[in-house]
């Protein structure tokens, strides 16, 4: 009589879903996608080598079980990281943010002293309107960082330190342009 090796029970196959599903409850989807990413990658794989065994007339679910148990013994390892990883994206988006207010009031503190001439008025206005925009945005930030979405919150606070920084040069830009024609018009 020749006879492979069991399928894996319903318990089993539980056991190994409650695994991955304790990773995502722990925070995975946010602080791990990665590591999320692979373990549900493996388990597909694993899911599909049972599917073979199921096809073949002598099944063997060995290596099945091999591979649900690593990526159970993956998932429990991803859990305990992930208070770590949500330290450091938290951290990741304060900066983010802070790094974001600072530009802002760079921005704003250059606009305050940028010459505005006949020809600029109109284009420091919207300057400044795009400004007050950007911090406005800040409150969107504020708000994923509460929902403790630090990724998202990092990305949109560090497109809002870029923009307003851009703000910043363009107006140190005018302001030098304007200093050298001071200059220009003194020698003569």
């Amino acid at each position: 009589v020749v006879s492979g090796c069991s399928s894996p029970t319903a318990q089993e196959m539980d056991a190994w879903t409650a695994s991955i599903q304790g990773a995502v409850t722990a925070g995975a989807e946010k602080y791990a996608p990665e590591d999320l990413k692979k373990l549900n990658s493996q388990l597909a794989a694993a899911n599909d080598e049972i599917k073979a065994q199921e096809g073949k007339f002598f099944k063997s679910y060995d290596k099945a079980k091999e591979m649900f148990a690593k990526v159970k013994a993956d998932a429990d390892a991803v859990k305990p990281t992930l208070a770590a990883k949500k330290d450091e994206a938290k951290k990741n988006a304060e900066a983010a943010l802070g790094a974001a207010k600072a530009a802002i009031e760079e921005a704003n503190a250059f606009l305050a002293k940028a010459p505005a001439g006949k020809d600029s008025r109109a284009e420091l206005e919207a300057m400044k309107a795009d400004v007050k925009g950007l911090a406005d945005g800040l409150a969107e930030v504020d708000k994923l960082m509460a929902s403790e979405d630090f990724a998202p919150a990092a990305d949109k606070a560090k497109a809002i330190g870029e923009k307003a920084s851009a703000v910043s040069a363009q107006v140190k830009q005018a302001m030098e342009k304007v200093a050298a024609a001071k200059t220009k018009t003194k020698k003569k």
